[in-house]
């Protein structure tokens, strides 16, 4: 680890330092940033992506010792939060795993309906039939265009998952 010059404080205590590809610092994540860390870490990033992002959008602050009690029981508080999370999405896949939706559609020749199924209206039916929402990005499908049934998976939370049986038939 090299001196930066004058204005740095000797001994490290300066949260940057000269790395090996630039200048980088020390700074302790306010919120979850993906890739990076939860909140009360302290990371090392670029000198240039701490000051035009992190710090800017309050996502991180310097590392100083009031900052660093004030955050020390944020980092429990988060891991609890992201516990019960993680039990309320297996709670959900457990309830959604085999479980069947049909949908009813309008058939032209050869068993080709005229609107197919999109992931945001398995989404729908979900919460109309389980009282869950379920974010329609989640939902691994492609769009459903003829008549029969398919298995669907949907993802709940990071990698949790359940697989759904949609039916679609012919409308009467």
């Amino acid at each position: 680890m090299q001196a930066l010059g004058p204005g740095f404080a000797p001994g490290g205590a300066s949260p940057y330092h000269l790395g090996s590809r630039g200048i980088k610092m020390k700074v302790l994540l306010v919120k979850e940033v993906p890739g990076l860390g939860i909140p009360g870490d302290v990371v090392e990033v670029k000198d240039g992506y701490a000051r035009n992002y992190l710090l800017p959008k309050g996502l991180a602050t310097l590392p100083r010792p009031h900052e660093m009690a004030r955050y020390e029981g944020l980092r429990a508080q988060y891991e609890a939060e992201l516990a019960d999370r993680r039990t309320r999405a297996q709670r959900l896949a457990e309830k959604l795993s085999g479980a069947q939706l049909t949908f009813s559609r309008r058939v032209h020749d050869e068993d080709r309906l005229y609107a197919s199924v999109r992931p945001q209206e398995v989404a729908k039916a979900i919460e109309e039939s389980f009282g869950e929402k379920v974010d329609p990005r989640r939902i691994r499908m492609e769009p459903i265009e003829a008549l029969g049934e398919y298995e669907v998976e949907v993802g709940i939370y990071e990698d949790i998952a359940a697989k759904i049986t949609v039916r679609v038939r012919a409308a009467d």
